[in-house]
């Protein structure tokens, strides 16, 4: 069945310039995006180091990106707090100026206390509150949580959660959930690693870092993938791979900027604490992105 935000998102960085968010620079970079055939973007996941910004720039770089997308482009916003309380109320912002869904992490501060009641009581309270839909966001590598499968299904029957954003990668999670969540639940993939086998095995889709640099790659694995051309799915699959190992696990934020740097986005300088990548990583980068047929841009 069709699903109302199925389709391959970008997980947008954040454009600094003088350590200072540049609205300029992410709305020209959403403006070169709007080319591809993707379904939207995500603003202030991990990609965009929404850890790293004030409420006040979280808001302003949201606001950027709704006036600079297509029509039709779909968007999505990390709105997780500590708390249960802040995340309601930071999601509830954005109530009203047209996002699709707020994606939401679980807390991790207090890990050792997140068991699986408290998580679920704080999904179930964010839901029952939350005046947009909402999307899980699954990702341990960063928060050192790990939601289970089963807690997923459980909370997937709530009419105000329609999704999970899945980043660890892990075909087997995803194959405990989508055989019995809703047929209207929307999964999505987080890793580029997965994105044609993912969608083989009932995901709906998927919000990737690596389409920072490659948003042609990713959005066209989905679409032949859609057409019934899954050979070719599977060879656009394989050629994403590298790449994504390379730009996104290796040198991570840093060099993914780099690389949108390379392919005439703006990258720029990620925000301390990460620093920029040296030299031996960026001539990687370059030979990665020549073989691929991105750079030169």
């Amino acid at each position: 069945m069709s699903k109302p935000l199925e389709g391959v998102y970008v997980a947008l960085t954040t454009p600094f310039f003088d350590d200072e968010v540049s609205t300029d620079k992410v709305r020209d970079n959403v403006r070169k995006y709007n080319r591809a055939d993707l379904a939207g973007y995500l603003v202030l996941g991990s990609t965009g180091e929404s850890v790293s910004l004030t409420d006040a720039e979280s808001e302003k770089l949201v606001e950027a990106v709704l006036a600079a997308a297509a029509p039709g482009k779909k968007v999505l916003v990390g709105t997780a707090r500590e708390s249960t309380r802040g995340t309601i109320e930071f999601t509830n912002r954005f109530a009203g100026r047209g996002i699709a869904a707020a994606l939401v992490r679980p807390p991790s501060y207090f890990k050792s206390k997140m068991t699986r009641e408290a998580l679920k009581a704080h999904y179930l309270a964010v839901a029952e509150a939350s005046k947009v839909p909402i999307l899980i966001y699954n990702m341990p590598q960063n928060t050192g949580i790990s939601l289970e499968p089963r807690l997923i299904v459980d909370l997937a029957r709530h009419p105000n959660i329609v999704g999970l954003k899945e980043s660890s990668g892990s075909l087997a999670f995803l194959g405990e959930v989508v055989r019995e969540v809703p047929a209207d639940f929307h999964y999505f993939l987080g890793s580029g690693h997965v994105v044609y086998p993912g969608l083989e095995m009932g995901a709906c889709g998927a919000i990737l870092a690596v389409a920072n640099a490659a948003p042609e790659m990713s959005a066209e694995i989905y679409r032949l993938f859609k057409a019934g051309k899954r050979d070719e799915a599977r060879k656009l699959q394989l050629d994403l791979i590298p790449l994504n190992k390379t730009v996104v696990d290796v040198y991570g934020i840093a060099g993914l900027k780099y690389a949108q740097d390379l392919r005439g986005f703006y990258g720029g300088p990620a925000r301390l604490p990460l620093l920029p990548v040296e030299d031996k990583a960026k001539r990687e980068i370059e030979s990665l992105l020549g073989k691929l047929g991105l750079f030169p841009a």
